[in-house]
């Protein structure tokens, strides 16, 4: 993890905004654990990110990017007889009509 305020502060102190926390009959702390990932800057109060999710999110939204930009197959056109590469639920670059992969 790697906190650092999206208003660039310079704080390093942040406070986590969904965290369940645990304590025994005295109300001494004894554990906790972050339901979802939330976090605010105390110096400025602005949210928090982290940086250490970055490289993940990149990657995931690449391979999303790729799947969807893949060709499905080429078809020929049914109305002008012309060779499309079709992605999922094209039409025809040229008159328009719509195709489908079988």
């Amino acid at each position: 993890m790697l906190l650092v305020c999206s208003q660039r502060c310079g704080s390093n102190l942040f406070r986590t905004l969904f965290a369940e926390v645990e304590v025994d009959s005295a109300g001494e702390f004894q554990d906790y654990r972050v339901t979802q990932p939330g976090y605010v800057c105390l110096s400025c109060g602005a949210p928090a990110l982290d940086l250490a999710e970055v490289p993940a999110e990149l990657e995931a939204e690449a391979r999303e990017d790729e799947a969807a930009a893949a060709p499905v197959a080429d078809v020929l056109c049914p109305v002008c007889e012309t060779m499309v590469q079709l992605d999922r639920n094209m039409e025809c670059p040229n008159c328009g009509s719509p195709l489908e992969v079988a």
